[in-house]
Formats: structure tokens, C-alpha cells, sequence
């Protein structure tokens, strides 16, 4: 399909908010691509450390299980294997994805691939033959980059509205991510939208870089925006003006994250579980150390500053109660902080899913705001059940999964959900 038609296709993604009740959402369970971070080389992966794969399987798969009962779970590996056989993907994917790989004579192969083995390629990536200085060195290159951090959805890709952000990932080794994506918005007719609101597979500038964890849409007509050591002020102008044009977005709120940050997204310092809720990393939006706010209007020769995130909220009418990570003591603040204790999926408003060792985090949840705490194996079960009108926490265990440097909401890629507002 070309991107006319596929922008003349009725839209059949549509998110016009963080928690409304969620429809269709896009995940990628963790597989042998994980194998090729190794302790010498997790820095360039962008990992802290390694993970053991079965067992991040084993938790991935029990957190798409609880996403199931509440919605469509699509896979990024199979939703890849309906489109790929289609000439027009196979010349798009190989003819875009040798510009990432380092080796000519590969463009070939892969064009000769089975299917369902060129997925695997492009996820898995393809080691380089070993010459005698390699193999001295006992080191290992790859003509095709893996990729390790295809699980974290949210990053590549992001619907806002009707529209289809791609993004513009900041590392080399995530680009090949953007241009599945893309394929998948393109030609997939699971997922026929209103267009690309910012498309990062065209940005070949270094200092324009925007990826998903730093787009929040609270509103259909309200986003908040992290400029964070992954997006750059150059692309966030970009979107921002594209926010307006294609997705009808009339207000940003950008919210400048510190250089040297242990959040590499602002989806790990806020996220919204309720209409009125968000859960925060205090000492980021409370006290001496709070991070400046610019309340941006596309198509406004300036923008305004505020000195916390809550005084913008309130200016674009959207008055928020902040859950603090952590409670109340530092350390555990920090501690959970690092443990993705701020990043929760809602699967509908005031019903959210997160990481069960994040207990500083669920008694506030629980103590402050009236959330229940449900254990994931007890909802899976039937022992615990969440009906509606409830407001609950889903736990589940991700003591694998964190070492990634991510949550629930990193792991999701919502393409439906219900209108609220």
C-alpha cells in the first residue's frame, strides 16, 4: 500500500488519553535477541545489566496475560509475519533496514528469506563471520544489529489521536526498531490510522531524537512532553507543531528533565492512573530541585514558564492529586524510582498494572488514594477479582523485566482506548 492510500483509510487506531479504557495494545515478549547483551557490551545495548531470559519470558508473559483480560494483545513478531510476505513490505523493510546493517552482500539473503525467518532476522539481528583477529580477541560484531529493547513498545511508536508518531531513537542500536514500527502503521490493516504525526525513520539529523517514553497525551487536546537525555529540543519543536496540525493538539507541556538524570524518560518520573491521580518521583516535582515546566501553544511565538508541574496542569484546566513513589522517605523514593516504581499502564481509569517490589509505592497508592492492591497471580487465578467501578493496582512480578530499565507502561504500545474526557 502507498502512504496514500494508506492515509485514506478509515482510522482504526485511536488514543486520546493515558488511562481510558484500553481496547488494542501492542507488546513484544523478550526473546533470543536478549542473548547477545553481555556484561562487556550491555553499556552500548543500553542496559545496567543482564537479564536472565527465561525467567523475563516467564514474567512478560504473565503481565500480557493479565493485559489480556482487559484487551487485545498484538504482537509485534506476528503482526510482522501477516504483512511480510507482501512484496511492497519485504522491498520496504530490506531496502530501509540495510541502512542500518554494515554488510552489502546481506540486502540479498535477506530478500530470499522465508517469512517467518526474516522476522527472526530483523529482531535477532545476524552476527558477523569471525576473522582471526576476532577470534583472538574473542570478540563478536554483527552485520545486523538485535534488538534487545524491542520489548519496551512505547519507545519506537506512539498513537496520538488518530495519528502515528515513529520515533526518532537516540541510539544507533534501537533504529532498526523505528523502521519496524513504521512498517507495521503502513501496511498492517489491523492498524489503518490518520497518518504520521512525526516520523523519525526520515530524520537524519543527529540532534533531532524524540522517542515515546517522553510523549504523554492526558487530554485529546493536552499532551506533556519530556525534553530528556533521549529527546531533543530541535525534534520536540518538530512534534510539536505536528501535535497541532495532524492530531489537533492545542496545548504541550514540556518538562525540561536534568542532564544527568537516572530517568531517561519522563514516563519514569510521572504517570496518570486515574483522572485525577498521577503517580511522581518527588524530589523531581516538590521542593528545591523541582523541574521547570514551559507551557507550549503551537503557533505561539513563545511559551510560558512555571515553576512545577501541577501550577501548568491547573492553568490548562486539569487539576492533579500526585501519589508519591516510594511514600514518604527518601531512599525509598530513589530506590523505587530506579525500579520503574512511577511507570504504570492503565488499563482503564483507577485500574493500573506495575511492579509488585515497588511496596513503598502500592502502600502509598493504597493509604493516600483508596487503590486496591491485587496480586496478579490471584487475579489470574479468579481468587481476586477487579470489577467495576474498583480501583485497584494489578502486581505482578518483573524482577527480570526492571533490569531493562522499564515498566508497564514502556512495555505497552497502546492502538485503542475508549474516549474519556
Amino acid at each position: 500500500m502507498s502512504d496514500m492510500n494508506q492515509q485514506s483509510r478509515r482510522p482504526l487506531v485511536r488514543v486520546t488519553s493515558e488511562i481510558g479504557r484500553l481496547r488494542t495494545v501492542i507488546c513484544h515478549t523478550p526473546g533470543p535477541e536478549l542473548l547477545a547483551v553481555t556484561p562487556s557490551n550491555r553499556e552500548q545495548y543500553l542496559y545496567d545489566d543482564i537479564i536472565d531470559l527465561d525467567q523475563a519470558r516467564r514474567e512478560h508473559q504473565r503481565f500480557r496475560a493479565i493485559l489480556s483480560r482487559f484487551a487485545e494483545v498484538l504482537d509485534v513478531r506476528d503482526l510482522l509475519g501477516d504483512i511480510i510476505d507482501e512484496p511492497e513490505v519485504r522491498k520496504y523493510l530490506v531496502g530501509r533496514v540495510m541502512e542500518v546493517a554494515s554488510s552489502e552482500p546481506l540486502g540479498g539473503e535477506l530478500f530470499e528469506m522465508p517469512g517467518d525467518a526474516l522476522v527472526s532476522r530483523f529482531i535477532e539481528g545476524k552476527e558477523a563471520p569471525q576473522g582471526p583477529v576476532s577470534k583472538l580477541l574473542h570478540k563478536v560484531s554483527y552485520e545486523l544489529p538485535p534488538l534487545p529493547n524491542l520489548f519496551f513498545t512505547r519507545d519506537a511508536a506512539m498513537v496520538v489521536n488518530e495519528g502515528v508518531i515513529i520515533g526518532a531513537m537516540r541510539y544507533a542500536v534501537r533504529w532498526t526498531e523505528e523502521l519496524l514500527m513504521k512498517a507495521l502503521f503502513l501496511y498492517h490493516p489491523l492498524l489503518g490510522n490518520g497518518g504520521f504525526i512525526y516520523d523519525g525513520t526520515e530524520e537524519l539529523r543527529s540532534d533531532y531524537t524524540i522517542e515515546g517514553g517522553d510523549v504523554l497525551i492526558l487530554r485529546p487536546d493536552l499532551a506533556m512532553v519530556g525534553l530528556s537525555e533521549r529527546s531533543s529540543p530541535a525534534a520536540i519543536e518538530g512534534l510539536v507543531e505536528g501535535l497541532k496540525e495532524k492530531a489537533g493538539i492545542d496545548h504541550v507541556l514540556l518538562v525540561v528533565l536534568p542532564t544527568e538524570s537516572p530517568a531517561i524518560h519522563l514516563d519514569m518520573i510521572f504517570t496518570m492512573v486515574d483522572r485525577t491521580h498521577c503517580v511522581v518521583y518527588p524530589p523531581y516535582f516538590f521542593g528545591p530541585s523541582r523541574l521547570p515546566v514551559l507551557h507550549y501553544r503551537p503557533g505561539d511565538a513563545g511559551v510560558k514558564a512555571y515553576d512545577d508541574v501541577f501550577s501548568a496542569l491547573k492553568q490548562v484546566g486539569m487539576e492533579m492529586q500526585p501519589i508519591w513513589c516510594g511514600g514518604q522517605h527518601p531512599t525509598r523514593q530513589e530506590r523505587e524510582q530506579w525500579s520503574s516504581g512511577c511507570n504504570f499502564v492503565a488499563v482503564r481509569p483507577g485500574v493500573v498494572l506495575g511492579y509488585s517490589r515497588n511496596e513503598g509505592t502500592m502502600r502509598e497508592l493504597q493509604q493516600e488514594a483508596g487503590y486496591r492492591i491485587v496480586d496478579a497471580i490471584d487475579f489470574l487465578t479468579g481468587k481476586d477479582q477487579v470489577r467495576d467501578g474498583d480501583k485497584a493496582v494489578i502486581a505482578f512480578d518483573g524482577a527480570e523485566l526492571v533490569r531493562g530499565g522499564g515498566g508497564g507502561r514502556c512495555m505497552t504500545m497502546p492502538v485503542c482506548r475508549d474516549d474519556i474526557w
